[in-house]
């Protein structure tokens, strides 16, 4: 957010924070949900690498579309390991996963 429009929220009287702020999370809690949403935007680039769609991917993972979907979204249902595990039934090596965590504008956990 630029500076001018923290200062006019700020004299509106707005508080301004962070997501972690708001939810009171603790540092992990906030390290899990960065990391299940980097692993989810690898499923999502990997499949659209590979030119498949999510109900391809899904018949590839013996799922659905909708759970491909909900993958790709970060949903709180779908947990890390079946994320890495779908990368991994992808193709993609623990490299790509490394790349994947390491990329620059992640947050260090």
């Amino acid at each position: 957010m630029n500076a001018e429009k923290r200062r006019r929220l700020e004299k509106a009287g707005w508080k301004l924070g962070s997501t972690k702020e708001f939810l009171g999370m603790t540092d992990e809690e906030e390290a899990v949900i960065d990391l299940k949403l980097a692993l989810a935007r690898a499923v999502r680039e990997e499949r659209s690498k590979r030119k498949l769609t999510q109900s391809q991917l899904g018949r590839l993972l013996g799922s659905s579309q909708s759970r491909m979907a909900k993958m790709e979204a970060g949903d709180p249902s779908v947990s890390i390991d079946l994320l890495v595990r779908s990368l991994l039934r992808m193709g993609a090596s623990r490299r790509d996963l490394i790349r994947w965590l390491a990329r620059p504008g992640r947050k260090a956990a």
